[in-house]
């Protein structure tokens, strides 16, 4: 019959066996040392999706807003480039801070002469474009821009293609059509 009393030599041993069979403590290591890998890659990518969507609002509120312009209906409003440019933000889900976003509506005399240059100065990353208000009248062929230097979070070196000298991403949006023949007058022009 076994002695339920063990010696303290026994108990030693177990515990040395039990210590050296367990591996709770490399895992927590090999956690601590993968982990911030793992969740900057998750950042990463939902960063990366956040700029996707973004975008994406950004692109549909130029195009229901450009609809206003294509229509008459700026016109038939009497819509000035500050009512223009609210019609604009609000349809950006609230995502975007409005004075920061560059708008330019203007004519253009064909299909063929549209060309548009770099919104901002390569080197310091600020804004090179001159806002105007030019929607033009019934038949004109108008061009719709509308930038904004989206910030960003998570810097992954070597990853962070596409960003402005100040480290912020451009989102763009255009939009070029030929208004539709309306006879309303003009609507005030504008600057901003």
């Amino acid at each position: 019959m076994k002695s339920a009393h063990r010696s303290p030599l026994s108990l030693a041993r177990l515990f040395a066996r039990r210590v050296m069979r367990a591996d709770g403590g490399a895992t927590a290591v090999e956690f601590g040392l993968l982990a911030p890998i793992f969740f900057a890659i998750i950042g990463a990518a939902m960063e990366t999706a956040l700029v996707f969507f973004a975008g994406q609002a950004l692109d549909s509120a130029v195009h229901d807003s450009s609809r206003l312009i294509r229509t008459g209906q700026v016109h038939q409003q009497a819509l000035s480039a500050s009512q223009y440019r609210a019609d604009i933000c609000g349809r950006l889900l609230g995502m975007f801070d409005c004075n920061q976003l560059r708008i330019t509506v203007r004519e253009i005399q064909a299909f063929t002469n549209f060309s548009t240059g770099n919104p901002l100065d390569a080197e310091s990353g600020e804004w090179s474009i001159q806002e105007q208000y030019q929607p033009g009248t019934g038949g004109s062929i108008v061009v719709v821009e509308a930038y904004y230097k989206w910030p960003t979070i998570i810097a992954v070196p070597g990853l962070m293609t596409g960003v402005t000298a100040d480290g912020k991403r451009l989102l763009a949006s255009a939009r070029v059509f030929r208004n539709e023949p309306f006879t309303f007058p003009a609507p005030p022009p504008g600057n901003s």
